[in-house]
């Protein structure tokens, strides 16, 4: 039988950490237990509604935060406030397929616009590997706004 997973980061900032990762995999923020968010409704509005009025200090309310895949199909993603940086290579990191099914110059030219819509939300580009088939396509590595590594691959 299989499982499901939630991958979890560390943060120093989970709120900012989480609007990042939810616009790079295209999920969204869950709405707060029990509460039934309108179309359109912000939920991280939600969320600061909801920790005031069940008695979260102020300077606890950005300690985590979550996004989750709107299809239902992808892991869950936490994120939780930890007061270290980071400060070695992450020994696990995610590939962000962002040109399925696309080879050569036209996988590279994909990769290259997801790229640089990526680098305008916070990311930072760190290079970029050339095909080398037959065992690489090619794919740019990144870091988060943190400074964790993850791929466009």
């Amino acid at each position: 039988m299989s499982r499901h997973i939630q991958v979890t980061f560390d943060a120093h900032d989970p709120r900012a950490l989480s609007s990042f990762w939810r616009d790079v995999l295209g999920y969204v923020h869950p709405g707060p237990p029990g509460v039934d968010l309108p179309e359109g409704a912000d939920p991280l509005a939600a969320w600061d509604e909801f920790l005031a009025r069940v008695g979260v200090p102020e300077e606890q309310r950005n300690s985590k935060s979550a996004i989750e895949d709107p299809d239902g199909h992808g892991p869950r993603v936490f994120f939780q406030q930890v007061p270290e940086d980071k400060v070695a290579k992450n020994r696990v990191h995610l590939d962000v397929r962002a040109a399925p099914g696309l080879q050569g110059e036209e996988r590279m030219a994909a990769l290259e616009a997801e790229c640089d819509r990526l680098v305008a939300l916070g990311a930072k580009r760190v290079r970029r590997d050339e095909p080398a088939p037959p065992m690489s396509a090619g794919f740019i590595v990144m870091t988060d706004p943190e400074g964790n590594e993850f791929c466009l691959d």
